[in-house]
């Protein structure tokens, strides 16, 4: 955990808004999930899409991770970062043709999650080694927006197309090496997560695919993002993954690896966005904090009604109120939190807005022409990599140089 002091001596040396990033906290994680889950098969692909920076990134190839990858962008910048190509798969969503072409010169492993694009491997790829995703028909996540199985799901082959897929894989003499499954992201229920694991395992039998290597769970495993939230017991949902694994490398005849591919679970508590109070306004019934960030530089709160802590580092004692912590963009819904109780907020307080290692600085953007934040990650305590933020001119020339 980053002490506050440390926070605020490193917001005042690299300005605000901030992002700071505990790299021990990352690592502490990665191998907690080799805790939980008592298994010699198990390999870690971490979701390269909840934080894309360089530290973490090194920090996770330094620790034998391996890369979950959704965008050809995605795959070039692991294998850029020295992940080799037998760490990295690219779970394909909606890719165009040239898409394909650019991930299968990599010679990375391709999971390929829809009946056409099977279609157009087994006519013109014939004998291409991949992965399939299915849609396991379980339903979990923590918000409506990141459910990623059922019926209103763009992702994954249906496991009612077993046969159909049987048939092209046949017709194209291909080579399935793994089956993928993922149910959401923030899941909530333990048996969500054996529910979908039977039933990728119900279709892993030698008749229907004899040279598997592995199967891929997917990830999404929930971290507490209010205070007091109970966090799942993952030793003991662990203890049945490896039980239920061994069960089915057992009937399966063949020991396979098993994968997981989290994100959030990695980094969402290693992240603190760092702002500074610039406003403070008495609007009637609310009493309005505003700082010097908004939802472009962290999205989650207004795109999915999205909880994170909020502490006062600079007047931690303070008697508390309840505001409306706004940002500084030119919207309304603009809030990192709503009726909040908070110690005092004067300003140029400084506010660490917690759990911002996912899905923060990753879904970040220049709307109204504010630069992202600089990041920093910090390991014992020291700086290990850092990131500058754009001065506004920097950002300009960018977009007239990009226009030319």
């Amino acid at each position: 955990m980053i002490p506050n002091a440390l926070l605020t001596q490193l917001a005042r040396n690299y300005g605000t808004p901030l992002f700071v990033y505990d790299a021990d906290c990352v690592a502490a994680r990665y191998r907690d999930l080799f805790r939980f889950i008592p298994s010699d098969s198990l390999k870690i692909q971490y979701a390269l899409k909840a934080n894309y920076q360089p530290g973490i990134l090194k920090t996770l190839l330094a620790l034998g991770a391996g890369i979950d990858a959704v965008s050809p962008a995605e795959v070039e910048y692991a294998l850029r970062l020295g992940f080799a190509k037998e760490r990295i798969i690219y779970t394909a969503n909606n890719m165009t043709d040239a898409e394909f072409e650019r991930v299968f010169s990599t010679g990375v492993l391709m999971n390929i999650g829809s009946l056409s694009r099977l279609r157009k491997i087994a006519r013109d790829y014939k004998g291409m080694r991949l992965c399939l995703r299915f849609n396991p028909d379980v339903c979990d996540g923590d918000s409506v927006h990141t459910m990623t199985a059922g019926a209103l799901t763009k992702f994954g082959i249906l496991l009612d197309d077993v046969e159909e897929v049987k048939r092209l894989v046949k017709e194209g003499g291909l080579h399935v090496v793994g089956l993928h499954e993922h149910t959401g992201s923030g899941l909530q229920h333990a048996e969500s997560v054996y529910a979908a694991m039977e039933k990728l395992m119900s279709i892993a039998t030698r008749e229907n695919f004899p040279e598997l290597e592995m199967l891929d769970f997917g990830g999404g495993f929930k971290v507490p993002y209010k205070p007091g939230e109970a966090e799942i017991d993952y030793v003991a949902m662990g203890k049945v993954i490896a039980e239920k694994f061994a069960v089915f490398c057992d009937r399966y005849g063949k020991k396979l690896n098993m994968l997981f591919e989290p994100g959030k679970f990695l980094v969402a508590q290693s992240g603190h966005l760092v702002v500074e109070v610039n406003t403070i306004k008495h609007n009637r019934e609310r009493l309005i904090a505003g700082c010097n960030s908004g939802f472009p530089q962290l999205i989650r709160p207004m795109l999915y009604g999205a909880y994170h802590q909020i502490d006062n580092l600079t007047n931690p004692d303070g008697k508390c109120f309840c505001y409306d912590v706004c940002g500084n963009i030119c919207e309304t819904g603009d809030r990192f939190a709503e009726q909040r109780e908070l110690p005092e907020i004067r300003e140029y307080d400084l506010l660490a807005i917690r759990n911002a290692g996912a899905y923060c600085y990753s879904m970040g953007g220049v709307y109204n022409l504010r630069p992202m934040p600089s990041e920093v990650v910090v390991s014992c305590e020291k700086v290990i990599a850092e990131r500058k933020r754009l001065s506004d001119a920097e950002l300009i020339d960018q977009i007239l140089k990009e226009c030319k």
